[in-house]
């Protein structure tokens, strides 16, 4: 029993040895045997989410934007131009019902009263004047027109100078003597114009009618005092009526050509004034005048 004692502690000290010999050896051979994995990571964008918060404003103020420069809107045939008024109540969309402009142009003119006395019938002339036009329904519309027209004289009668085929003396109704002095057809005409249009991609052909006063003078010496030394006008007043047609074409958005016909009937003539009881002009009289126009118009307002 004494010979088995010192068996235990030689078994322990050979587990010790052993364990501390096999151990680093495993430890060895677990560590070439390891393998390590790399992931290469590539971020090719980056997204960024924003959401909506409700925010109370305070202090915050805007003015009301008025889009008034339609000149920068192209022209865009078979449409109708509107203005929109940007409110802080929303979005106003108004249509244009009405333009107003102005007119200016020359043309040739034709009397025949006169045609006995000049060689030279076409009269030219120029013209100018204002509208206003508003559209009526579609594609129609109406213009309201005033013109001046002032007439050059293609012939000129001067019994200072040389004969003319109205030489000579006339009596008022009372007797009062008169002499004849000058006159040609140089002359102011006004007219008023009522006109319908169509309007078809960029051609408005139109129909209207007409009034119009023809200030034509004619020159006698005249009595004062019983004495024939003063000159005075004699002057035509009455109101024509006539038609017209033509077409317009818009050039660009706001400017307008026009090429126009008027024909009217001077009924009646006669030149006239107010301190003498006479006229030349036999009565039941009826004249032509016939007149080509050709004129450009601008736009100058829309509302």
């Amino acid at each position: 029993m004494l010979r088995d004692k010192p068996i235990m502690p030689v078994t322990k000290l050979i587990f010790i040895i052993s364990f501390l010999i096999l151990y680093p050896l495993n430890a060895q051979r677990k560590k070439t045997d390891t393998l390590y994995v790399y992931e290469k990571v590539i971020v090719y964008d980056t997204v960024y989410l924003e959401k909506a918060i409700k925010v109370k404003p305070v202090g915050i103020y805007s003015k009301p934007l008025v889009i008034t420069d339609t000149n920068i809107v192209p022209e865009v045939s078979g449409f109708k131009y509107i203005t929109i008024l940007d409110t802080t109540k929303g979005l106003k969309i108004k249509t244009i019902k009405f333009d107003f402009g102005v007119e200016a142009g020359m043309g040739l003119k034709n009397s025949s009263w006169a045609k006995e006395s000049s060689e030279n019938r076409q009269q030219p002339g120029f013209n100018a004047g204002i509208w206003i036009s508003r559209s009526i329904y579609k594609r129609f519309s109406m213009m309201l027109s005033a013109h001046f027209y002032y007439w050059n004289s293609t012939f000129d009668l001067d019994a200072n100078k040389a004969e003319t085929w109205l030489d000579g003396y006339y009596f008022t109704e009372d007797r009062q003597p008169l002499l004849f002095q000058k006159f040609n057809d140089k002359h102011l005409e006004y007219a008023l114009q009522l006109k319908l249009f169509y309007e078809w991609k960029k051609f408005r052909p139109f129909i209207g009618i007409l009034a119009n006063q023809n200030v034509y003078k004619m020159q006698f010496m005249v009595p004062e005092n019983n004495v024939l030394n003063k000159l005075d006008d004699f002057k035509s007043k009455e109101i024509n009526f006539g038609y017209s047609f033509g077409i317009q074409y818009r050039i660009m958005r706001k400017f307008l050509l026009s090429l126009e016909y008027q024909e009217y009937k001077m009924r009646n003539i006669s030149l006239k004034n107010s301190a003498f009881n006479f006229d030349i002009f036999k009565t039941n009289n009826t004249f032509a005048e016939r007149k080509i126009n050709l004129g450009i118009s601008y736009t100058i307002s829309s509302w």
